[in-house]
């Protein structure tokens, strides 16, 4: 009996790491997209162009745990208008507890961060990073992000640019700062494109190295319908088509 509670208690101390470190992998990624589109803060050489003030997105949400054998997705509508942030869930399905305690807990933490303010912590600034050009590709060019901290809120990692510098493709890195002795790595992909001339983020994957809990994933995917008060164009609608629904 005394290890059948034994293993109890580690199995639910490792899925509470598993939700942590998934909550702070997908607020580090949210949180570093919300000034990216200013570009007066960040590397020079990305085009100036309007910065993201408001919009309602449809946001598909798939977490699976690979040491648990568990998997959960969530639909959604989000809104994001200045320091506002709300979100209607729409359909869900799979485990009760990643629906709960990871995929509808990454909204209400996105809610947090937006409301008071937080996400400065992790802005593209030279408040919070180094930026150093390093390689250039057939078709991409590359920025280091150094963070000038250790901050949960900060990746250390690269900004990945367009051939000419112009376009803001991807942030990609680890964790600045791990967020428990139990985690090991933590790795955050943050995908962007330009939509009716704005800059937003339309992918997020996290993927987390958990002591005894093995590895677990987080993707995250975005369909807007407005963008800073106005419908998204029906060119681009089609040039981006949104992300398979729930399975």
């Amino acid at each position: 009996m005394r290890q059948r509670r034994g293993g109890i208690q580690a199995r639910r101390l490792s899925q509470w790491v598993v939700r942590a470190t998934l909550l702070l992998a997908i607020a580090a990624g949210m949180a570093a997209a919300l000034r990216a589109d200013e570009s007066s803060t960040i590397y020079p050489s990305i085009r100036e162009q309007q910065p993201l003030r408001q919009y309602r997105a449809y946001r598909r949400m798939h977490a699976r745990s690979e040491h648990f054998g568990q998997e959960a997705w969530v639909e959604a509508w989000t809104e994001l208008n200045g320091q506002s942030f709300t979100y209607t869930i729409v359909s869900e399905k799979g485990s009760d507890y990643i629906r709960n305690k990871v995929l509808k807990a990454v909204l209400k933490r996105e809610q947090e961060l937006v409301a008071d303010g937080e996400c400065s912590r992790s802005e593209l600034t030279l408040e919070n990073y180094t930026f150093e050009e390093t390689t250039a590709g057939d078709s991409e060019r590359y920025v280091t992000l150094k963070p000038k901290r250790k901050d949960l809120l900060l990746v250390d990692g690269r900004m990945v640019l367009s051939q000419d510098g112009s376009e803001l493709l991807r942030v990609e890195g680890r964790l600045a700062k791990n967020p428990s002795f139990w985690t090991s790595l933590v790795n955050v992909i943050r995908h962007y494109t330009r939509i009716d001339g704005v800059r937003v983020p339309i992918a997020t994957e996290s993927t987390a190295k958990v002591k005894f809990a093995g590895v677990s994933h987080l993707d995250v995917h975005y369909e807007y319908d407005t963008i800073n008060g106005r419908p998204v164009s029906v060119a681009a609608r089609r040039a981006f088509p949104p992300a398979a629904g729930l399975r």
